[in-house]
């Protein structure tokens, strides 16, 4: 029998399968007047060859049938559609079948005679529960394409060499070295890597060594016990421990200190650690993944960075080039991130003409991957043009030859974030004076420090809008925050 309601324009689908014609019709006449659309079943082989053909949201089905057995049958239809939610019914309750319902895999277990409401609340509960995993599912499955390998976008020959090594690499224990200038896109090779492995179920963790001092950073890998330092009023959980099974990512790995750097190649080594003011060993089954913009070799060679943790890290190595070393890429970077801003701002804007795309070629792009991102966002919202031209870049893209056609519209205006009584004169930059009090890195903090405070105050001391502001990230604004004494004034 099937049947819709006309008052419903989405209706659920269920299946009732049971050998009692009469329960059978019965229930299904009631169904259907509560908005649901309908089918039944009243045999084992039925129900098997229904299901086959067509698709349901839930599925009601007695214990027992004259043809075999309604939990088998159960036991079945999980393997086979494992997100289909089970109501089981029965006449012959008891401990012992509702326990075998449920480790079969049934939502609930009715007892005949069913009761209306309780039968049309155990829908309910069911069809919400699967609204709920077929989401997670659909975000899980977005979460996949937008940090897979697809969503890494590039024509250039050492990137497909890097996607490559990615996919023979994904599965090992190895830890893995990542390399590359900020905004190269370190992270998301990272997460690609988790998600092409066997772990990809299990956690990604993620810790950015340089953003947190060097007190908490080892509270933060390894956890604490309550009590252990003035504050430590609860025991805390390490990532290492969170990231049991899965990956672990820890980003700028070159700042860490060298007694921590003790600690990170026992763990490497042993996968065995104890949390801060903890006497008990914790065994973990973590694969560490670690990124730098340093170059280790010169840090082992300084003293910075042990050697025997640069051998143990080092085991697979990934560099990641700049993107003005992959001109090609631009365009096609370019587009993906023009799609993708439309769709965030609601804005219809077509392409680039041919002299942005050309300056955006030209442009070297120390902010690399993230500063090309961050200037697309705002031509997208600047221009008024189907295409986006020179007119709609900052000036920083333009250079020094085409500032002159540039406006303060830019993402940072270098003159306008200094004090009025700093901004050079025009006759001192026609005639410069020679510093001699001052060397070059002393004389450019203070103009670094205003620009700085004003974008932190601009954007309510938010500073990962800031740092994408300012096109450097997280962890450079906050080495810059603490040399320039700007961290003590935040609120």
């Amino acid at each position: 029998m099937a049947n819709s309601n006309p008052k419903k324009e989405t209706q659920a689908r269920l299946l009732i399968a049971d050998d009692d014609q009469w329960l059978l019709e019965s229930m299904a006449q009631w169904l259907i007047g509560e908005g649901y659309s309908v089918q039944t079943a009243n045999s084992i082989e039925q129900t098997t060859k229904t299901l086959a053909k067509e698709s349901f949201d839930l599925l009601l089905c007695d214990v027992r049938f004259d043809d075999g057995d309604g939990i088998a049958l159960l036991r079945k239809v999980r393997k086979r559609f494992p997100h289909l939610p089970v109501l089981m019914m029965t006449g012959y309750a008891g401990p012992d079948a509702a326990r075998e319902s449920v480790a079969a895999g049934a939502f609930e277990l009715l007892t005949k005679p069913i009761i209306d409401d309780e039968l049309q609340t155990a829908i309910v509960r069911a069809l919400q529960q699967k609204d709920i995993t077929d989401e997670n599912e659909r975000l899980k499955e977005a979460l996949d394409r937008r940090f897979g390998l697809e969503s890494i976008i590039s024509h250039d020959l050492r990137m497909l060499k890097i996607f490559e090594m990615i996919d023979n690499v994904a599965d090992s224990r190895a830890s893995i070295l990542i390399t590359g200038e900020n905004g190269t896109g370190k992270s998301m090779i990272a997460r690609a890597i988790h998600k092409k492995s066997s772990r990809r179920n299990a956690p990604f963790v993620e810790v950015a060594c340089g953003a947190l001092p060097d007190t908490l950073l080892e509270s933060e890998l390894f956890g604490h016990m309550a009590g252990s330092f003035t504050g430590a009023t609860h025991n805390k959980v390490g990532k290492f421990h969170l990231s049991d099974k899965g990956t672990l990512f820890l980003d700028e790995i070159g700042t860490a200190t060298q007694a921590l750097q003790v600690k990170l190649l026992r763990v490497l080594q042993e996968l065995q650690f104890e949390p801060l003011g903890g006497t008990e060993t914790i065994t973990v089954d973590t694969r560490t993944i670690l990124a730098t913009n340093e170059n280790l070799d010169i840090a082992v060679a300084e003293g910075r960075f042990r050697q025997d943790l640069f051998y143990r890290v080092n085991v697979i190595h990934i560099e990641l080039p700049s993107l003005r070393e992959r001109p090609d890429d631009i365009p096609l970077l370019a587009e993906h991130f023009l799609r993708t801003a439309c769709k965030e701002f609601a804005r219809d804007v077509q392409g680039f003409t041919c002299s942005a795309m050309k300056t955006m070629q030209a442009h070297a792009w120390p902010g690399n991957i993230r500063e090309l991102e961050n200037v697309i966002q705002r031509a997208v919202l600047l221009t008024k043009a189907r295409n986006i031209d020179c007119e709609a870049l900052p000036r920083s893209v333009l250079g020094a030859s085409n500032s002159h056609a540039q406006t303060g519209t830019g993402p940072l205006n270098f003159f306008h974030a200094m004090p009025p009584s700093q901004v050079p004169s025009l006759d001192s930059l026609s005639n410069p004076t020679p510093a001699i009090h001052q060397t070059l890195n002393e004389a450019l903090e203070g103009p670094e420090r205003q620009i700085i405070l004003e974008v932190l105050k601009a954007n309510d001391w938010n500073r990962n809008v800031s740092a994408d502001r300012l096109g450097i990230n997280r962890t450079t604004l906050y080495k810059k925050m603490k040399k320039l004494g700007i961290e003590s004034l935040a609120p």
